[in-house]
C-alpha cells in the first residue's frame, strides 16, 4: 500500500515536471518567435530607413543640381544683358561707368524689376565724364509736331563759358517709347506726364548723382538767361551754410531746382512713395513738412524755417517757353505761373 502511494507520488511528479518541461519549451519558442520577428522587423525598418536616405541623398543631389543650373543661367542672362547695353554703348558711344546699386531703390518700389539683373539705361551717347560741379538733367518726351529741345540745349549750353562747360555735365533722358523721337533727338544732339514725368525725373536723378556735387533739374522746353551758370555758380559759393534744402533758380514748377547730389537719394525715395499721388513739384514741398518740419512746432516757425533752407534767387534764371504741354491735347500758355497760382482756379 505504501509502495503504491509512493509510486503515484512519484508519478505525478513526473508528470508536474513533464508540463512544466512543456510549458517552458513553449514560452522560450514563443519568445525566440518573437525576437526573430523583431528582429526581422529591425532589419525591415533598417532596409527602409537605408532606402528613405538614398532616396533623400538623390533628392538633394537633384536640388543642387537645378539650383547649380538655375544660378548658371541667371548668370548667363544677366551677363547677357550686360554685355548687350556694354555692347550697345561701345558701338554708339563710350562706356558709362555707374555702380551696380545706383538704381537698386527701383526695385523696392516696383517689385516686379525684381526679377531683372542689372538695371542700367540705355546710354546712346556717353561722354563718361564724371567728378564735375554740375549736372544739368534735362528729361524730355514727344510733343507730338512741335519740339523745344534744340532751343533750350542752345540757350543751356552758349551760354556757358569754355571753363562752366568743363566743370558740368548736361544729361537729356529721352524718356518715350517712340523709336523715332528717340532717333530724332539723338540726330539733334550729335508720354510723361503727372505719374510718369515722377518716374523719368527719379531715373535722371539717380543716373546724374555719381557725377556731380549738385543736380539741376530742367525741362526741354525752357530758355536760360545769359550768364546763367556763373550766377548760379557764384551764388552757391557765397551761400554762407551748407544746410540748405534746395535752392530755386525759377519758381516755375520743377524748373531749376538745385539740389546737392548727395540728397538726391532721399528725395528719389519719397517721390517713389508718393508718385501716383501728385506731381512732382508739390512733392517737393511735401517732403519739406516731413523732413523739416518739428512734430508740435507752430506753421510759423516752420514756415520760418522754409526761408532760411529753401533758397530762392530772383531774378528766374530760366523762362518756359513751351506752349504745346507733353501731355497729349493739351496746351500751355503761362511761362511764370508760381506754385501756388497754379494751384487756384
Amino acid at each position: 500500500m505504501r509502495t503504491k502511494h509512493v509510486n503515484v507520488l512519484i508519478a505525478l511528479a513526473a508528470f508536474v515536471l513533464f508540463s512544466f518541461s512543456c510549458f517552458c519549451i513553449s514560452r522560450m519558442t514563443q519568445t525566440s518567435n518573437q525576437l526573430i520577428n523583431c528582429r526581422n522587423h529591425i532589419l525591415e525598418f533598417k532596409e527602409k530607413i537605408l532606402r528613405l536616405k538614398n532616396k533623400t541623398e538623390r533628392n538633394r543631389q537633384e536640388l543642387i543640381n537645378a539650383l547649380s543650373k538655375m544660378k548658371y543661367e541667371m548668370t548667363q542672362r544677366e551677363n547677357t544683358s550686360t554685355d548687350l547695353v556694354e555692347k550697345k554703348m561701345n558701338t554708339l558711344g563710350k562706356d558709362e561707368t555707374v555702380s551696380n546699386n545706383t538704381f537698386e531703390v527701383l526695385k523696392f518700389f516696383f517689385p516686379h524689376l525684381r526679377k531683372v539683373g542689372r538695371i542700367y539705361p540705355d546710354v546712346i551717347i556717353g561722354k563718361e565724364k564724371t567728378g564735375v560741379s554740375f549736372a544739368l538733367g534735362i528729361s524730355t518726351v514727344s510733343r507730338g509736331n512741335q519740339s523745344y529741345l534744340k532751343q533750350t540745349l542752345n540757350s543751356v549750353v552758349s551760354r556757358m563759358t569754355l571753363s562752366e562747360e568743363k566743370d558740368s555735365v548736361v544729361i537729356v533722358s529721352v524718356a518715350d517709347r517712340n523709336e523715332d523721337y528717340l532717333k530724332s533727338v539723338v540726330d539733334m544732339i550729335t508720354k510723361s506726364w503727372r505719374i510718369k514725368q515722377v518716374l523719368d525725373f527719379c531715373f535722371l536723378m539717380l543716373y546724374a548723382q555719381p557725377k556731380a556735387m549738385y543736380y539741376l533739374q530742367l525741362e526741354d522746353d525752357i530758355i536760360a538767361k545769359k550768364m546763367y551758370f556763373t550766377k548760379i555758380t557764384d551764388f552757391v559759393h557765397n551761400i554762407t551754410s551748407n544746410n540748405w534744402f534746395y535752392i530755386e533758380f525759377s519758381i516755375l514748377g520743377f524748373i531749376g531746382k538745385l539740389f546737392k547730389s548727395e540728397d538726391l537719394t532721399d528725395f528719389v525715395r519719397f517721390f517713389l512713395m508718393f508718385y501716383k499721388d501728385k506731381p512732382i513739384d508739390l512733392l517737393l514741398g511735401d517732403i519739406f513738412q516731413v523732413k523739416m518740419c518739428n512734430p508740435g512746432e507752430t506753421p510759423e516757425k516752420c514756415a520760418e524755417r522754409n526761408k532760411q533752407i529753401r533758397i530762392r534767387y530772383k531774378p528766374s534764371l530760366f523762362q518756359h517757353v513751351g506752349i504745346q504741354s507733353s501731355f497729349p491735347g493739351r496746351e500751355q500758355y503761362s511761362k511764370f505761373l508760381s506754385m501756388n497760382e497754379r494751384l487756384s482756379p
